[in-house]
């Protein structure tokens, strides 16, 4: 997700990978630059944090499909070369979380991740239209040194955002109705076209994954393979969901303490101590700004304290010490929860960066018409507090069309690997589940029962991402042997020193 340097807000930040902004530490070497003028429209150039050449081009593209003749768009590609002389024909096409999230700023992460894959294989990156290059819909994030309430108030967020899509429709390309994923996906078919490619292999994380469910509902024919982690379906009804599947990841917290002897020693009453913090809402508290260090005084509400307790669930490292900082919000100190969401936001600079217009643009047209339909059980606390924020700012937002079929997941047609982090707080193994039953016998679901949003970051993962693509006929690819960081132990219970606790 992205890395804001602002305060957190409840608004952003749906669906990503965070996993993919833990450092994947595989090196590149340069790889041979003769084939820059063999490509018809592409040049060499560099993309962020990739340690070798690539190769950039940009196709245009109507804005409306059903105006070819209308405004245009560029939709800016990044093609990473393969390292060998003869290279494979079917390279691997990256999709971005987000929704928002630029794939070329992700590079030097999706390099490494791909490393081996890149060897004898191309790694496309395409900015979505909204993101990157590719007609942007970025929206002004603010000082990074405004104060943390601030960017915890949801009035003044919807604000913002109002004005920023106020903004953004006196583009040239700000007809906000044309960002949808079913158009995007109909650019990526198109680069595929140009780059000459009869078949490509997809992967997608978080929001992501729904790119690549459209891609193969649109193109079925064109997909080799296809790699999905943490899904988000076409149907998923993002802000209803969410408050059930936070509630879920909320409860793992407090189960994971009261297993655990020496966390429920320290913090014998948590699920109390947390609902009495809950119910103290909104309250005025004093805190220092983890960007800036300056102690700050403001209000505090009830959708801000769970916004501050809903971004660190992402990351099971952060998770650990979600019982120390409700401990200690409990006793009136909120330091270490703003200090927990503040590090979950921090940690990717611009790589992570969220294009919030292209976001609404796609979550108002894709996922809000549908609340009426949603069956997801609403959590407790979470309640309905993020489906209201999105309503506020949904109501002015343009709004695309988007086609029945698209809310549908036909049979794949190609051997396709389903990852899901069992402690994920946004796409949990549920929904990976009913996806995988709904493409039928080329798929298969792979759950690491300790993982957060995100799993094919994890070392042993990029191994089983190469023997999975690289397979020889979808059977083998099936049959690869995936289970290999199914065991991995969750971080243990973060507790500071008593004498620290007791300050």
């Amino acid at each position: 997700m992205a890395a804001m340097k602002t305060p957190p807000t409840s608004h952003t930040l749906a669906w990503a990978v965070p996993a993919l902004a833990a450092a994947l530490f595989s090196s590149v070497a340069a790889p041979p630059v003769q084939a820059a003028e063999a490509r018809a429209g592409l040049k060499p150039c560099r993309v962020q944090g990739v340690t070798h050449d690539a190769l950039c081009g940009v196709l245009r593209r109507p804005l409306d499909p059903a105006q070819p003749q209308g405004t245009q768009i560029d939709v800016h590609y990044a093609v990473l070369p393969a390292l060998a002389r003869n290279p494979l024909p079917d390279p691997v096409f990256f999709f971005a979380g987000g929704p928002g999230q630029s794939a070329q700023s992700l590079g030097g992460h999706i390099s490494r991740l791909l490393a081996r894959l890149g060897n004898r294989r191309d790694v496309v990156l395409i900015d979505q239209r909204g993101t990157g290059k590719t007609a942007p819909l970025y929206c002004d994030m603010g000082s990074p040194f405004a104060p943390v309430a601030e960017g915890l108030d949801n009035q003044r967020q919807a604000a913002r955002l109002q004005a920023c899509r106020a903004q953004l429709q006196q583009l040239p390309h700000g007809d906000l109705r044309h960002y949808t994923t079913t158009l995007a996906m109909q650019d990526v078919d198109a680069v595929r076209q140009a780059l000459g490619a009869a078949q490509v292999n997809l992967m997608g994380g978080s929001y992501g994954t729904r790119a690549v469910l459209e891609y193969m509902r649109q193109f079925p024919k064109t997909v080799r393979r296809a790699v999905i982690d943490g899904v988000a379906p076409p149907d998923m009804v993002l802000p209803l969901a969410f408050s059930t599947d936070n509630q879920a990841a909320l409860a793992q917290v407090f189960q994971t303490c009261e297993a655990d002897a020496a966390c429920r020693a320290r913090y014998p009453r948590l699920r109390d101590d947390w609902q009495t913090v809950l119910a103290a809402m909104p309250r005025e508290l004093s805190l220092n700004n983890p960007f800036t260090g300056r102690a700050e005084k403001g209000t505090l509400t009830r959708d801000g304290l769970l916004s501050l307790v809903r971004l660190p669930l992402y990351s099971p490292v952060l998770t650990s010490a979600l019982p120390m900082a409700i401990g200690e919000a409990a006793a009136g100190r909120f330091d270490a929860l703003a200090g927990l969401a503040t590090a979950f936001l921090g940690g990717g600079g611009q790589a992570m960066r969220m294009a919030e217009g292209m976001h609404f643009s796609v979550i108002c047209a894709e996922d809000l018409p549908r609340l009426a339909q949603s069956t997801d059980q609403l959590g407790a606390d979470f309640g309905d507090s993020f489906a209201q924020q999105y309503q506020r700012v949904c109501a002015g937002w343009p709004r695309g069309e988007v086609p029945a079929a698209f809310y549908t997941v036909p049979p794949a047609q190609a051997a396709t690997l389903v990852l899901s982090g069992g402690a994920d707080p946004v796409t949990p193994p549920r929904h990976g589940e009913r996806v995988t039953k709904l493409l039928g016998a080329q798929a298969r679901h792979v759950v690491v029962k300790e993982a957060g949003h995100g799993v094919m970051g994890l070392g042993c993962k990029r191994d089983v991402l190469f023997r999975f693509v690289n397979a020889e006929t979808d059977a083998e690819a099936l049959k690869v042997d995936a289970r290999c960081a199914e065991n991995i132990p969750r971080p243990p219970v973060h507790l500071p020193p008593l004498a620290e606790a007791a300050k």
